[in-house]
């Protein structure tokens, strides 16, 4: 997978991707509605060359953490920021074997890489981590393929979800707050449907 990552980061520029999207207007709306200031402890995970970090960064958050498998797609952020990385922890492991402090983050976020997950081991680990790793009353904002999104992405296969389902794999220990669908308009004229989930860790 990380071959497969590095690879894809290698060869396309940050707008050549189906995923990419110049502002995460949905995201960041969510995270302001979470009602967290400045100074929680955000991760955004999967968001290697995304632009999310430069918009956190700008609207004033100081406590920043970005992972991803892919190391390229990292240094692509890492460049566009310039001396700004220097504020912000980058993070370069797989998800389903990182290791993060316990009970760290105040927000977790995650556009696109849970629905990657599509073995049921992997999913475990990944809510194992979250619940681990994200404080009490700690919010989660989770996005993926809708229900009506495309079955693949990448060349790789994905899960697809509903707020219902998205909720499920995550259990008692979250509280579904809310969520929201989304049309995304590919770099390349094509739609993709994905669907935003907000949740609330509810006891440590």
């Amino acid at each position: 997978m990380k071959e497969h990552w590095e690879t894809v980061y290698q060869m396309k520029g940050r707008d050549e991707v189906s995923w990419f999207r110049e502002h995460l207007d949905t995201s960041l709306k969510m995270i302001s509605n979470t009602g967290v200031g400045k100074d929680a402890s955000i991760i955004d995970v999967g968001g290697g060359n995304s632009t999310l970090v430069d918009d956190l960064l700008d609207s004033g958050f100081v406590d920043i953490s970005v992972l991803d498998i892919s190391a390229n797609a990292i240094d692509g952020s890492k460049k566009r920021l310039g001396t700004k990385a220097k504020g912000v922890d980058w993070i370069v492991a797989d998800i389903t074997t990182a290791e993060l402090p316990v009970e760290k983050f105040d927000v977790w976020h995650d556009r696109a890489v849970f629905h990657f997950l599509t073995d049921e081991n992997d999913r475990r680990k990944y809510v194992e981590l979250v619940i681990r790793s994200l404080k009490p009353e700690g919010h989660i904002i989770l996005a993926s393929f809708s229900l009506e999104g495309p079955k693949k992405c990448s060349g790789l296969d994905v899960m697809r979800y509903s707020p219902e389902t998205m909720h499920s794999e995550f259990g008692r220990p979250f509280q579904l707050v809310a969520s929201q669908s989304e049309t995304h308009n590919t770099p390349f004229g094509t739609t993709q449907e994905f669907v935003y989930c907000y949740c609330r860790k509810s006891f440590s």
